[in-house]
This record gives structure tokens, C-alpha cells and sequence, in this order.
């Protein structure tokens, strides 16, 4: 909890956020937008040495089917493989498969109900089982039993009648056609069916603990609230490894997490990357290659909807307009993110580039409460029908640039009578059962909506979603609108692109008016790694910075 802060007479807003970067910001220089170049070099023969990734939150979970965050990814996508893979332009390439299904090869039928897959035959499993279509069929019944604690289960309800066919292939039926789902396997990580015999309940599994995947790295071993270290998998059949140890270093303040990159303690920055107010220093440093990258994730203040405070749009609108998204975006982050009023990122083909554009002004947010019927009461805060508009807002400990952005949300907040009491929590509490279990009040939060390039967002916005109602999914807003749920189920029907988005449209439409959110920017990353280390491509298709670690090494 803090108390409020106040704004000196003459000061502009701008001005105060700047004071309240300054600490961490003397001596800013331009930043250099193009980064240090890249050197291409040959991968060393044998695999060698090994690469420490920061992490400001904790990974939480090893089991990839279980409910997840963004961090969780880079183990897993260490650890264990999917059948198809998409690339940084987004094309969605065989893994474990042998090939990719379509109409055109015949492994999707032409109403997209009958799927087949090819499997490789040269895959084994980290404790030397061989791999086979068994644990593909294993893994996608998992995933939907009931008594499982999914992470996901959207697309893979439909899948009916799966078929063992052979080690090497895989059929089932579709209940009906569902455009996402090739990117929704993407993001499915196969596990394996052995490691679940005779196990009673899959929710606590020894697995879940001590994974065996089938990918370019092995489980090491976990040290609670430091590191989890990965060991090369000299058995992989994909290219890679060429590094014998990844090692996953949580640090859970942000200006820690830098000064461990300067100092060399770590050797490549992991979520939540380089804050902007270190990036020209960044960019400076001899020895570091330092890169601003566009991401997919939307900076966003998620409001829950069954908080009485939300129930209301007016409500959301006020709160809306009394954001000062410029001095934020320039003061705070130093212009480096992009405003914006959707959570389809600017680079996809289906973005709305026409939605309302948010305008800073507090006369019209409190005209709005004025018109709603929410009155100031006698300690200035407004209430209506016995509930005070006050509500905390939280986000990662440690995220000095969210903090100082609820300080500036708290002030401004109070000059239209809104109480917002700042109450923030550790990355393995916050993203636990209070993300999830739709605990908080409002959050700040940065969200990758989408799965792979796909613009299905059933998972985040359906209401049957919502896991504190009973749901599958992360509706942790608990967003409610039978027009988006009738446009999402017609859009995964949907395999023509214009015509998709046409749909997609009109769901940014629908969220951009509800507001369960609301959208601040567009993020662009800083990352940042050793000089000397190779391989590395960020891939905006995909939630981590080590979605292809397999591929790193040094020169």
C-alpha cells in the first residue's frame, strides 16, 4: 500500500513523471534504434559452454500443459517439443511432425474435419524412450480431461476419435472445423505417456516436477527463488545444441537485472527484457549487442468485471480518459512503445487501425461519473448505491517503471474522486491463483493475446473462459459479451482469410467499446546479450526470447 502523491504547484505532469524516472535514468542519451550489428559465424562442432538467461519472474510451472505465464516458455520450449513450429515470419514449420498437414497434401480433409499427421521416427525421449504417436495421443487427452488442470483446452475439445495408426501417424476427427488449431499445436508441447503410468492423479505427477521432453535440452535441476539449469541433450534430432548448460536466472527487480547484464553476471536478458530507461546506457556498453525489437505484447490495466466498481461501461470510459497515455509512453518509457487501442498487434495483418482514439481528459471523465450518478462523498471519493469507486491495483514487485505508472494512475485517478490503493505482489504470487482465479481487482499487466500469428482470441475473451466460472481458458477479466462469442466461434469456423478478418475486425470493435481493459501501448522490447553469442532471433510469433535456444552458441 502507499500513500498518495501530489504534484507540485506549477508542475506538469510530464515534468513529475520525469522526476520520478530520473533516478534511473541520469546521463540519457538518444538511443541508438538500430542496435549494434549481428556477425553470422559457424556453430562449433560439439556442443560448448553455456548461456545464463535473466528472468524477472520466477517460472512456475515444468509440466507445459498446466496453467502458465510468458516466463515458463523459454524452459519449456527448452525442454520439449511440439509438432509444428512457427517462425518469425510466421510460417508454421514440421517439428515433431514430419510434415505439415494441409487440404493441398491431403492431411486435412477439404472440410477440415479428417486430420492426419506424419510423425518423425528418429525422436527419443530424454530418458531414452523412443517417441512415438501413443504420446500424441496421450498428450491431446490430457489436455481435456476434467479432472486435469489445463492451461489450455480451446480448439482441443473438438478433436474426436483419435487414431493410433502407427508409431509414425496419427488421425482424428474434428467436431467441427476450427481454423486456429494448426497455430494452437504449435503451442502444444507433447509429453510423455510412459511417465504417467500408474499415476493417480496427473495433477501432481513425479513429471510434473522432473520432466523428460523430447527436446535440445534436459531437466538439470531447480533451486527455488534462483536458477533452473538445463543440460544438452546430445540426442536431439532437430539442429542443436551447440551450448552444453541454459541456465534460467530469476531476478526479481528489473534495475538488478540489469546491472547483472553490465556487470556480465548474466549473459542474455530475458522478460521483461532491458527497461527503456536503460537503453541508451545499453546500447553503449562495449561488449553488448543491444536490439529494440517490436513485440506482440499489449501493456494493458485489466479490470475485473465482477468487481461491483467495473460493472459499469461509464466507469471504464472515465477511468479510460484519465489516463495520460503521452507523458507515460515519453515521460516513463521514453517514447519507445506505440500507443494503441487494441490488443492486435500493429504488425498483424488483422489490426484495426481505425478504432476511437483515447483522448486524455479529466472534465470528461468526471462528467461522465457525474451522469452515471457516482458522487463525490465527503472524503472526495465518489460512491453509488453503497459502493465506494476505490480498488487496488497491483503488478509485479520489482517493475520499477509499473510501479512508477501506478503512482502517476493513483494521482490522476484521485483528481476525478477514484480511490486506487497500489498493493503489489511477487512474480510467483501474482501470476498464481490471483491471475488466474480473477482474485485482483485491476492489474497491470503486458499480454500476448494471441497464439502463434492466429487472431483467434477465444481463450482470452469467451465467456466460457473464464476459470473462476467454472471455465478453461484466461478470461481473467471475466469479459462477458454474446456478440464476441458468437464472432469468435464464427471466426474459428472461418478458414478465409479476408473474411476472418472481417470478423476480428468487429471483435476489437466490440472490445475497444466494453473496455474490460485498458490498453496503454503497443511494448517494444530491449533486448540485450553478450557479444559473441550467436543464433539469437526474436520471434514475435512466440512468448519468449528463448523460443529456438537450441540454435545459440558462442564464437
Amino acid at each position: 500500500m502507499t500513500k498518495n502523491t501530489r504534484l507540485m504547484p506549477g508542475m506538469t505532469r510530464r515534468n513529475a513523471l520525469k522526476m520520478m524516472a530520473a533516478a534511473g535514468a541520469a546521463g540519457m542519451m538518444a538511443p541508438n534504434l538500430l542496435g549494434k550489428p549481428a556477425h553470422a559465424q559457424t556453430p562449433p562442432a560439439a556442443p560448448t559452454g553455456r548461456v545464463i538467461v535473466g528472468l524477472s519472474q520466477e517460472p512456475t510451472i515444468l509440466n507445459p500443459l498446466m496453467p502458465k505465464i510468458e516466463v515458463d516458455d523459454g524452459v519449456h520450449f527448452s525442454l520439449f517439443d511440439a509438432l509444428f513450429r512457427v517462425t518469425p515470419t510466421g510460417e508454421i514449420v514440421p517439428n515433431l511432425a514430419a510434415e505439415v498437414p494441409s487440404q493441398a497434401n491431403g492431411g486435412i480433409s477439404e472440410d477440415g474435419l479428417e486430420w492426419r499427421i506424419n510423425l518423425r521416427d528418429d525422436v527419443t525421449w530424454h530418458d531414452g524412450e523412443p517417441f512415438t504417436a501413443e504420446d500424441v495421443k496421450f498428450t491431446l487427452e490430457l489436455i481435456v480431461n476434467p479432472d486435469f488442470r489445463s492451461w489450455r483446452t480451446a480448439g482441443h475439445t473438438l478433436v474426436r476419435d483419435i487414431t493410433v495408426v502407427s508409431p509414425t501417424e496419427i488421425t482424428w476427427r474434428m467436431e467441427e472445423p476450427f481454423a486456429p488449431y494448426l497455430s494452437f499445436l504449435c503451442e502444444t508441447l507433447i509429453v510423455p505417456k510412459h511417465a504417467f503410468d500408474e499415476v493417480a492423479d496427473p495433477n501432481t505427477a513425479p513429471f510434473n516436477n522432473n520432466p523428460i521432453g523430447t527436446g535440445p535440452f534436459r531437466f538439470g535441476e531447480r533451486v527455488a527463488g534462483d536458477l533452473i539449469m538445463l543440460e544438452v541433450n546430445a540426442g536431439y534430432f532437430g539442429e542443436g545444441p551447440y551450448i552444453e548448460q541454459l541456465v534460467f536466472k530469476y531476478i526479481p527487480d528489473l534495475t538488478v537485472m540489469y546491472t547483472q547484464f553490465r556487470s556480465g553476471d548474466i549473459d542474455l536478458v530475458g522478460r521483461q527484457f532491458i527497461t527503456p530507461d536503460n537503453y541508451a546506457e545499453a546500447s553503449a556498453l562495449p561488449g553488448r549487442t543491444v536490439t529494440l525489437v517490436s513485440a506482440p505484447s499489449v501493456e494493458t490495466i485489466y479490470l475485473n468485471q465482477e468487481r461491483p466498481q467495473f460493472k459499469e461501461l461509464a466507469v471504464r470510459e472515465a477511468l479510460y480518459a484519465a489516463i495520460d497515455k503521452e507523458s507515460i509512453i515519453d515521460a516513463l518509457y521514453y517514447g519507445l512503445p506505440s500507443a494503441t487501442e487494441t490488443y492486435m498487434p500493429q504488425a498483424s495483418y488483422y489490426y484495426h487501425d481505425d478504432l476511437p482514439a483515447h483522448e486524455f481528459n479529466l472534465e470528461h471523465a468526471r462528467q461522465l461519473l457525474d451522469d452515471a450518478g457516482w458522487a463525490p462523498g465527503p472524503d472526495g471519493i465518489r460512491a453509488k448505491d453503497g459502493v465506494r469507486l476505490a480498488f487496488t491495483n497491483s503488478t509485479t514487485t520489482g517493475n520499477h517503471l509499473r510501479e512508477q505508472t501506478q503512482q502517476f494512475l493513483q494521482q490522476t485517478f484521485a483528481e476525478i474522486g477514484v480511490e486506487m490503493t497500489i498493493s503489489n505482489l511477487p512474480a510467483a504470487v501474482i501470476w498464481g491463483e490471483f491471475w488466474q482465479m480473477s482474485q485482483f481487482d485491476s492489474v497491470i499487466v503486458g499480454i500476448n493475446f494471441l497464439i502463434a500469428a492466429d487472431p483467434d482470441v477465444t481463450n482470452r475473451f469467451h465467456s466460457n473462459a473464464i476459470i473462476a466460472q467454472g471455465g478453461r481458458g484466461s478470461n481473467n477479466a471475466q469479459y462477458v459479451n454474446t456478440d464476441v462469442d458468437a464472432l469468435l466461434e464464427e471466426g474459428s469456423r472461418t478458414f478465409d482469410p479476408e473474411a476472418r478478418r472481417e470478423i476480428y475486425l468487429q471483435v476489437q470493435e466490440h472490445v475497444r467499446h466494453d473496455l474490460p481493459f485498458l490498453p496503454m501501448f503497443a511494448d517494444a522490447n530491449v533486448h540485450g546479450r553478450k557479444d559473441g553469442i550467436e543464433g539469437v532471433e526474436p520471434n514475435g510469433n512466440t512468448r519468449t526470447e528463448s523460443w529456438h535456444a537450441a540454435g545459440w552458441y558462442w564464437t
